[in-house]
């Protein structure tokens, strides 16, 4: 294989479905339970109707194309068996009366009727047969428009039947996605570390969308399947239980085979939705980092890579076309065998009389309709492991509790973020490699603190446990007095501002980027935000001034201008506390000055926080807190550790004589 880059791999499902995900499905469904029963009604109807259909057609060959009557004998009445197929006309009929007068030797009299054999009646001349068979004309054309009418009524109920499924899977289709965006939203930030972009936006796009067959096609119509089955059983025993039973010897091995395909298709299916999202994945990873991929000329490992993963796809695919190719002929088949065996018995019974022709040509229509749901049921059981291997990823996130540590919403009464002080704190992101080893500081409300040290020493994580992405494990933080864990996660998040090394800015307009749906923000005091950020001669100079759209991450702007569009989102939020994640880290020299002027307008008698790789920026400070080996082992101004002349001032020289940045 040519790629040697790997997606993320998926969590391993069970080997079975569970009935459990129909029950987590039902609260999805329960809200449209009234429009689900009513399509299962207008199913019932359907089905009646499908049922009608044959016995139209049996009815009107029985009784006015190839009438059967008994003869006029006492035994033949009470429902025995059919005698010859003859044609029997009324000697009250002047017209029948005297045709009859005129083959006196065709016709048997029977008190007020004649009766004439079908053979003999195709002797007459054409004009005389019309004649007599007038009345089966006339009863021909009241099935043909029965059968007609049937037909128009079930299409009406089809058409709307259709409609209500189509609306209420939609509705169901709306609120699992709205469901999965929403609980994805509330996440933990560690949830987002193992799982890619690509395989979350397959679960709420393709999976949610892979359901809505479910939604559809599924519930109601397997209702349907289910009952005209019933139905046609139970009508063709009432038929001729003989040849019933002959049909359903066939049922045996169908079900084995249906059961023995189900399995495998299961199978593909999952591994075709674990494919879906792994090209997502990759796709979205290669969007992301194309300017990576072009730099380092990595085009040719990366297609070669995708190569394999669409291969994979492709066989996935390709297995599932062979079930079908060969699970569809397989269910004709016995379907034609069964055709084949009722013809053979069946058209030997209507040769012996014991049955009539349009009880077996009724027989051979219930027999194909019997087919169409079992072949239906088998195909829909098919879909429905599509379907329930979407749901079983769909419900692999929503049943994950890693969830962001909100409380209860509770008053706040407007409490500030004063004094934060961590004591004994200890935090590892993978069990056995702590990151933070009994870390403890303080910092007074309004006091400018500085995080400094090497690479991977735990500054950014004093940050994100700061704002409470992750939890602290031994030890605790305290805000104003209180542990952090007491406090309700909005109120301290909207007391916080973070301005990071390379801002993300929404598409949308800097407006909306600014101020981030806080409607308390008046244009007066947008201005003044725009003036203390240094945006304002930015905004100046385009023609579309706040109201100018930017793409996705704000592409358009350059570093240090999606930067000051950053510090005014901080200053628009009116924080307590500041964050500053390196924030000049990313920016040229020109650029610095505004920024650094924008910063120090924005910390301005306000408690910060600052994470410096360059120690330059450290410096201003009040107290610096200098982390090495995921502790912190001094602590001071700039110029009180310079003078102890240890580890910061190791690193200051290292960086004042340019070895290391």
């Amino acid at each position: 294989m040519g790629g040697e880059r790997r997606s993320v791999e998926e969590e391993k499902l069970a080997r079975a479905y569970d009935v459990t995900l129909l029950r987590d499905l039902w609260p999805f469904i329960r809200p449209y339970r009234g429009a689900l029963a009513a399509a299962v009604l207008l199913v019932v109807a359907i089905t009646f109707l499908d049922l009608a259909l044959p016995y139209v057609t049996k009815t009107a060959i029985d009784r006015y194309i190839v009438p059967a009557e008994a003869p006029a004998d006492p035994g033949a009445s009470g429902g025995g068996k059919p005698g010859g197929r003859d044609l029997v006309v009324s000697l009250a009929d002047p017209g029948a009366a005297e045709i009859v007068d005129r083959f006196p030797g065709s016709f048997r009299k029977e008190g007020n009727k004649a009766r004439i054999s079908l053979e003999e009646a195709g002797r007459l001349p054409r004009e005389d047969l019309l004649s007599l068979r007038k009345g089966d004309l006339r009863g021909v054309l009241s099935m043909a428009l029965l059968f007609l009418g049937l037909v128009i009524a079930g299409f009406f109920l089809n058409f709307v039947q259709v409609m209500i499924m189509e609306y209420a899977g939609q509705r169901i289709m709306h609120d699992l996605r709205f469901r999965i965006f929403n609980h994805i939203q509330n996440l933990s930030v560690s949830f987002f570390n193992r799982n890619p972009v690509g395989r979350l936006v397959t679960r709420v796009t393709n999976d949610v969308q892979n359901m809505n067959e479910f939604f559809t096609s599924i519930i109601v119509f397997v209702f349907k399947d289910l009952f005209l089955l019933a139905g046609i059983t139970a009508v063709l025993f009432y038929m001729n239980w003989k040849l019933t039973l002959i049909v359903f010897s066939i049922v045996p091995p169908l079900a084995l085979t249906a059961v023995f395909f189900s399995t495998r298709a299961r199978n593909v299916f999952r591994e075709l939705r674990t494919r879906t999202a792994e090209i997502n994945t990759m796709m979205s990873e290669t969007i992301q980092g194309i300017r990576v991929i072009r730099l380092f000329n990595q085009e040719g490992m990366n297609e070669a890579s995708f190569r394999d993963l669409n291969h994979l796809f492709y066989l996935a695919g390709v297995r599932q076309i062979h079930l079908f190719a060969l699970f569809m002929p397989i269910i004709d088949l016995f379907g034609s065998v069964t055709i084949a065996l009722i013809v053979y018995f069946g058209g030997g019974d209507v040769v012996r009389n014991t049955i009539t022709l349009g009880s077996l040509v009724a027989f051979i229509s219930y027999l194909r309709m019997f087919y169409m749901p079992v072949r239906d049921v088998a195909e829909k059981y098919n879909i429905m492991q599509d379907a329930m291997s979407s749901a079983e990823r769909i419900f692999q996130i929503l049943k994950n509790r890693d969830l962001e540590p909100l409380r209860e919403k509770e008053e706040e009464g407007g409490e500030r973020i004063g004094d934060i002080e961590a004591r004994g704190l200890t935090f590892s992101y993978v069990s056995g490699e702590p990151v933070l080893e009994d870390v403890s500081f303080r910092i007074r409300s309004g006091e400018t603190a500085a995080f400094v040290g090497p690479t991977g020493s735990g500054k950014t994580t004093i940050i994100n446990l700061l704002a409470r992405f992750y939890e602290p494990g031994p030890g605790e933080i305290l805000v104003s007095g209180r542990d952090i864990r007491e406090w309700d996660l909005a109120a301290l998040r909207s007391r916080m501002a973070l301005v990071p090394q390379d801002p993300y800015l929404f598409s949308g307009t800097i407006r909306e980027n600014i101020v981030q749906g806080n409607g308390h923000v008046t244009d007066e005091v947008l201005l003044d935000i725009l003036e203390a950020s240094n945006l304002r001669s930015l905004v100046e100079k385009l023609p579309e001034g706040l109201e100018k759209v930017l793409p996705e991450g704000g592409g358009s702007l350059s570093s240090g201008e999606r930067q000051l569009i950053s510090i005014a989102r901080a200053f628009a939020r009116g924080p307590d506390l500041i964050i500053l994640d390196e924030a000049t880290s990313y920016i040229d020299s020109e650029s610095e000055k505004k920024v650094q002027d924008a910063l120090a307008n924005l910390m301005r008698g306000r408690t910060s926080l600052i994470v410096a790789h360059r120690l330059s920026t450290a410096r201003r400070a009040d107290r610096i807190f200098v982390l090495q080996k995921h502790r912190i082992v001094e602590a001071g101004t700039h110029e009180e550790l310079m003078a102890r002349k240890g580890f910061y001032h190791h690193l200051y020289r290292l960086q004042g004589e340019g070895r290391v940045k």
